[in-house]
């Protein structure tokens, strides 16, 4: 067995003396394993780093097998990401929401949101942004889509400022107004064709909302607790964001 592929670095693990376990996400093959022979070397350590994307080479005898990768760096976003903290966390988070999908099981949309976000997640808004919308995408990949397109209950698609948390529908804020305190904000960005600008109150938002259902329809059901990467990136994203508020 053999195939040729484009992925993006999650993470490895020692394996022997000089080898490592390679984890990517793979544009057609979904988050795939493999064995690097030599990955521990001084020439390969900086390029089997989070965040890289490189070409691999999988061959294995039998499809279940792990597989013995070969790789070659395309671009080399780690020592970029290496200089934040929101860089570190947004990678390890990112990589920890893929582990919820099964191994080898394609998504080529998340693999393109990946290579977009590794390539701004040295800008701490645009990578707030990106990656409660990457969160959205993994809820919709796991069949817990929110929908978020128009009003549950007058079906406008216009001033949308809610959102269930029973039904994981937007409301518009004229009929939620009743149930306000029971309801889910809804920030602009992460509406259908949503503005692309936002503030550190509607990034909060933005994860309040993808968190409460995360929890609910994913972590609780598989006995889970939140990654702590998550928490972590959170905290860096908004002491990067507030201070480039007040800067401003």
């Amino acid at each position: 067995m053999e195939w040729r592929d484009e992925g993006i670095i999650l993470g490895t693990r020692r394996h022997g003396e000089t080898s490592v376990i390679l984890e990517t996400m793979t544009a057609a093959h979904g988050r795939h394993l493999g064995l690097v022979r030599g990955g521990r070397s001084k020439r390969l350590q900086p390029v089997l780093q989070p965040g890289n994307r490189v070409e691999l080479t999988w061959r294995a005898r039998l499809d279940e097998h792990l597989g013995i990768y070969q790789v070659e760096p395309l671009e080399l976003n780690a020592a970029r990401l290496l200089g934040s903290a929101v860089g570190i966390y947004g990678i390890q988070t990112l990589a920890a929401h893929l582990r919820l999908l099964p191994e080898r099981d394609p998504h080529p949309g998340l693999f393109e949101a990946l290579g977009v976000i590794a390539a701004h997640l040295d800008d701490a808004p645009a990578a707030g942004m990106l990656v409660a919308r990457f969160e959205l995408a993994v809820l919709e990949e796991l069949g817990f889509g929110l929908d978020l397109a128009h009003c549950a209950l007058t079906g406008s698609r216009e001033g949308l400022a809610y959102v269930s948390p029973k039904t994981g529908r937007a409301v518009t804020r004229e009929a939620g107004a009743p149930w306000a305190d029971k309801l889910l904000p809804l920030p602009a960005f992460l509406r259908t064709g949503g503005e692309a600008w936002c503030d550190h109150s509607a990034l909060a938002q933005a994860f309040t909302l993808t968190g409460f259902f995360l929890g609910r329809h994913v972590y609780e059901p598989r006995g889970m607790d939140a990654p702590e990467a998550r928490a972590g990136f959170l905290a860096a994203l908004a002491r990067s964001v507030a201070a480039g508020e007040d800067a401003a």
